[in-house]
């Protein structure tokens, strides 16, 4: 599988140097540390997202685990996964999670042909209006 890959709000660049779980673990984090995706919502199965993006369910698990340990989603037989209520004073975001999404805009905007200063001027444009 080559190219970008799409779930339900996620998105997997088998291209990219991040590795596919890391992907997925940042995007979910950001996705629900942001309120995009509120508490209790319910996620999908690991069997259903690692097919609607090409993927080993292990890698889904694989993200799954590093969100549960991160007290972000929580896991019940019979309720599947849900997005757990947020940390108290969670204010700093995860260098990781940041190097990780950064990476991945990056290579996006290398694919698109986006130069270094062209790069940088949409996510300052982004920073902006957010």
């Amino acid at each position: 599988m080559t190219g970008p890959a799409r779930g339900p709000g996620v998105r997997v660049d088998t291209t990219s140097p991040v590795p596919p779980y890391e992907q997925i673990r940042a995007q979910l984090s950001v996705l629900i540390t942001t309120g995009r995706l509120p508490e209790g919502e319910r996620l999908p199965p690991v069997r259903q997202l690692a097919a609607d993006l090409g993927l080993a369910a292990g890698t889904v698990a694989r993200a799954y685990r590093a969100l549960e340990a991160a007290s972000l989603i929580h896991t019940r037989r019979g309720a599947g996964t849900r997005v757990a209520p947020l940390p108290a004073g969670r204010a700093t975001p995860d260098p990781g999670q940041l190097a990780a999404l950064a990476a991945q805009f990056v290579a996006d905007a290398r694919r698109l042909g986006a130069d270094d200063a062209a790069a940088l001027r949409a996510v300052r444009e982004a920073l902006n209006h957010a």
